[in-house]
């Protein structure tokens, strides 16, 4: 197989496991300056596996979580909240099987754990591993030469403090690792593209306050993740999935078993959007070409701002930088929302629903899940159901197992108490 057609394999392969998670073409915009209002412009990004839900808990409730209640895979959303664990230490694992609407073995799998050292200080850390499945490679007769399993993985670390009663603040470092690039040629192989990012968090939680006649407890969380290097996969460098999060929820409990909350995040990329560039008819073909400035080599931007540009400035620019101005800056924010009801801390139903305007990647779904608990084990499942037909997220669905433990002289103190007359 030449290292042409090889490319072309894998890039088509990630391209279609990629884009309903965000846009993930890595190909740059060519909109011209009269296709501006209603065009499809999503902003690309590298290893966009990052900002799939990685867990059943929040994944059940419209892929919120910013404010949510700490549990094990607080990392992923918002690592400050870590700080707020009610339980000594806990681990768990998600099994997340995608686009099974297209492919039978693309899975993700999430492995995540924490502990606290004190009462206002716990670490944590994330393992997240996305499998590609199994490309079968052939030569140009078409005769078959061997396979590659191309995957992607990310290893966190995370510390969170707490800085009073009611807040926290948490910080994650994270190596992010890809292997759809890696070309077999003649029995040689390519490098792995990798890069390194940081997490900043912020959580607030209130004490108990009356709403009406009921108890109630209100949270707000701000999560600045994948703040990083850009990842090169062979000559250029692209812009990771920098995302803002910004979320609240409200928690109310109806009596003393039952309980009911919900949760709302705004999530925004940080990385410079698409412009368009302005196009000429060539004379000799008849056909509409990008324009380039012959000083520079560049292509001549009609709408919007230069996308290659360093990281920081990139998500500074990010705000203002929309080709359609603040209207379609506006179409850049995620909405999700989600529902929680749980009775006696046992067992919770969820439901949520995440919204991205179409000419943004177009991501709409509804969310559904469930989670059990009996002592120390829970167990959450979730399903998601597009709201539109023949979507590739269709029979998307999650599994997660995890533990929470006290230490080993609480739970003993808590027997001897137990075990008092």
């Amino acid at each position: 197989m030449t290292e042409d057609k090889y490319m072309k394999s894998i890039l088509s392969t990630a391209l279609v496991t990629l884009f309903v998670s965000k846009s993930f073409s890595q190909a740059t915009s060519t909109l011209s300056t009269t296709q501006l209002s209603g065009a499809l412009n999503p902003i690309t990004t590298s290893v966009p596996f990052l900002l799939i839900s990685p867990d059943s808990k929040q994944g059940g409730m419209g892929d919120v979580g910013a404010a949510t209640d700490c549990d094990i895979n607080s990392i992923h959303w918002n690592g400050s909240k870590l700080a707020f664990a009610e339980k000594q230490f806990g681990t768990g694992f998600t099994v997340t099987p995608w686009l099974r609407s297209l492919v039978p073995d693309i899975n993700m799998y999430y492995l995540a754990g924490y502990g606290k050292l004190n009462d206002k200080q716990t670490v944590g850390g994330s393992l997240r591993y996305f499998s590609l499945g199994n490309i079968d490679l052939t030569n140009d007769q078409g005769i078959r030469t061997g396979n590659f399993k191309p995957n992607e993985f990310a290893i966190d670390l995370c510390f969170a403090q707490k800085l009073s009663k009611y807040f926290s603040l948490g910080v994650a470092t994270r190596f992010i690792n890809s292997s759809i690039s890696r070309v077999y040629f003649q029995g040689s192989s390519g490098n792995a593209a990798s890069t390194v990012a940081v997490d900043l968090s912020m959580y607030f939680k209130s004490n108990k306050f009356k709403l009406s006649d009921k108890k109630a407890v209100a949270t707000a969380g701000l999560a600045l993740t994948n703040m990083g290097a850009k990842i090169k996969y062979s000559n250029d460098q692209n812009f990771i999935p920098i995302n803002l999060r910004l979320g609240g929820g409200l928690k109310t409990e109806i009596d003393q078993y039952n309980s009911i909350a919900v949760y709302t995040d705004f999530n925004k990329l940080m990385v410079p959007s698409p412009p368009v560039y302005s196009t000429a008819i060539n004379p000799a073909t008849g056909q509409a070409s990008i324009v380039i400035d012959p000083s520079t080599g560049n292509k001549v931007i009609a709408k919007g701002k230069n996308p290659n540009v360093d990281v920081v400035t990139g998500m500074l620019q990010s705000f203002g930088d929309a080709p359609g101005g603040f209207k379609e800056e506006l179409k850049e924010i995620n909405i999700a929302t989600g529902l929680e009801y749980a009775y006696n801390n046992v067992l919770a139903v969820r439901t949520g629903y995440f919204y991205e305007p179409k000419t943004k990647g177009g991501r709409q779904y509804l969310t559904f899940g469930m989670g059990f608990k009996f002592k120390v084990i829970t167990v959450d499942g979730s399903y998601l159901v597009p709201t539109s037909l023949r979507n590739p997220l269709q029979n998307t669905w999650r599994i997660t197992l995890s533990f929470n433990f006290d230490s080993v002289s609480k739970t003993e103190e808590g027997e001897k108490e137990g075990a008092k007359p």
